[in-house]
């Protein structure tokens, strides 16, 4: 019994000792928690889609799932067999005149427009989880590093998991941030991380925020969780669209498919870009993570002009091949006559720009 007693406390040491450490963020409280527990989109005891979300599909179940995920046969293309393509853009050099999209891998990207920067969901780790030794960077991919970042007027987290909310990424860019637009109850993380309040705009679906210069952000619903320890839901998730005095922007985050787009498409487009989610997808969880069919039908409700795929060409998050997820958006946009772009990591995407026509470099 003593040796027992021993071992649970040597594991509870080692436990609280892992879950302290920084990259976990911090649990909301106080002033924060009281807004969280008036919002209209938070029911016991946590934050709730619009619609019903189970997190793994009907015929398929959890343990199954977490088998075949850790000990199922992989895809020889689960991971690209050479190093992804880039093109190397000096981020601090951009004409004042320029408006871009550079997609840095995975959903990170950077924009510039009508003078403004915008930096969406920046992992510039080689890694997308808690610890070093998960979810390497494909070879190629991990191009941008925090120090190539300039001085930025916003940065936007679309929701707190590890793979969009980077603990190394955004400490190391805190002085060169101007304000962070986050969902509700995020900003708890980034006081634990030495952000002042006063930087940080968090707010719930349906708000519009007054930026600078005549921007104008809107937080949109997505269908989606959260959470960076045990407890889901304790923080939003969001979509968002941005306007800007000549161009309007869906920023898609991570959602699955729902009537919400729709919604947000009727009320808010049509849209000049959309940036959407397509990758890390499965069957299994297609309530929170969209299936190509789904980024089209989704690009389609919200009228999108011009779609940009993200959320693949980085990290191994699903079981499909790596490629799989351009393939096959772009297959299924030309069937429907949409206007996809696919830009490589780093490569300048040109928003005032109509014609802009980019290789399949993921073949």
């Amino acid at each position: 019994m003593i040796y027992f007693i021993i071992l649970v406390a040597v594991i509870a040491i080692v436990a609280y000792s892992v879950l302290s450490q920084e990259v976990f963020g911090a649990e909301p409280k106080g002033e924060r928690l009281e807004r969280i527990l008036k919002s209209k989109n938070y029911k016991d005891k946590q934050f709730q889609n619009q619609s019903f979300t189970p997190q793994i599909a009907e015929g398929f179940s959890m343990p199954k799932v977490m088998v075949n995920f850790l000990f199922g046969k992989k895809d020889p293309l689960l991971k690209p067999l050479q190093s992804i393509p880039n093109v190397q853009t000096n981020l601090k050099n951009l004409l004042e005149n320029e408006d871009v999209f550079i997609w840095m891998g995975h959903s990170s990207y950077f924009i510039k427009i009508d003078g403004i920067s915008f930096l969406i969901d920046p992992v510039l780790s080689t890694f997308g989880a808690p610890f070093k030794f998960f979810n390497k960077a494909f070879d190629g991919s991990d191009l941008f590093k925090p120090q190539d970042i300039p001085n930025i007027d916003y940065l936007v987290i679309t929701h707190d998991h590890y793979d969009h909310l980077d603990f190394p990424t955004v400490k190391s860019i805190r002085e060169k941030v101007g304000k962070v637009i986050m969902p509700l109850g995020v900003g708890a993380h980034f006081e634990k991380w030495g952000y002042s309040p006063e930087k940080l705009i968090e707010e719930d679906w349906e708000t519009t925020v007054k930026l600078k210069n005549n921007f104008k952000i809107t937080y949109t619903p997505a269908r989606h969780f959260s959470g960076r320890k045990f407890n889901r839901n304790n923080t939003l998730w969001t979509s968002y669209v941005l306007e800007t005095p000549t161009k309007k922007l869906f920023l898609g985050g991570d959602s699955g498919y729902d009537t919400h787009f729709k919604t947000i498409g009727e009320k808010y487009g049509p849209f000049d870009y959309a940036i959407m989610e397509n990758g890390q997808y499965n069957a299994a969880w297609k309530y929170i993570h969209a299936l190509p069919e789904d980024v089209v039908q989704a690009s389609v409700d919200i009228q999108a002009n011009n779609i940009i795929p993200v959320h693949s060409g980085k990290f191994a998050l699903a079981l499909h091949p790596w490629n799989e997820p351009l393939q096959k958006v772009t297959a299924l946009g030309k069937e429907k006559n949409l206007h996809i772009l696919t830009p490589k990591i780093g490569e300048k995407l040109y928003l005032s720009k109509t014609d802009q026509q980019f290789q399949n470099w993921w073949e």
